[in-house]
């Protein structure tokens, strides 16, 4: 499962989606989990609708996305994508909240994260 964390450190969520110039990308699984890259999403359109399929494009190999705050235009746009948004509280651990969702994924998982999760297995990504 490949899962973006809207970040301007790197350790910490803590970014509107909107607002959010970099988006740190981890591939993981019950077990482990793997930095990926950055994503840099500079230079985006200034129209709204665009400035959104501009950054869910720069996502569209993710399954999951975290951050503090998305708005509902993003969130359906998301949808479009196969990416599922998760708003956390700000400043939370980005190694604490996948260790939860390795956590979750051992012991009786969300039907919505069993789904997600089954889909990024039978699916795959390019990573």
């Amino acid at each position: 499962m490949v899962i973006a964390f809207a970040s301007n450190n790197g350790e910490k969520i803590n970014e509107h989606f909107g607002w959010c110039k970099f988006f740190y990308i981890y591939e993981i699984d019950k077990n482990k989990s793997k930095f990926i890259k950055k994503i840099e999403s500079v230079n985006e359109p200034e129209k709204e609708n665009e400035k959104l399929l501009f950054k869910f494009g720069k996502l569209k190999e993710c399954d999951l996305l975290y951050c503090v705050q998305i708005g509902p235009g993003a969130s359906k746009i998301a949808n479009s994508f196969n990416v599922f948004p998760v708003k956390v509280k700000e400043n939370e651990d980005i190694r604490d909240v996948i260790e939860k969702i390795q956590n979750m994924l051992k012991n009786n998982p969300p039907i919505w994260l069993l789904r997600i999760y089954k889909r990024s297995q039978n699916g795959g990504n390019d990573y």
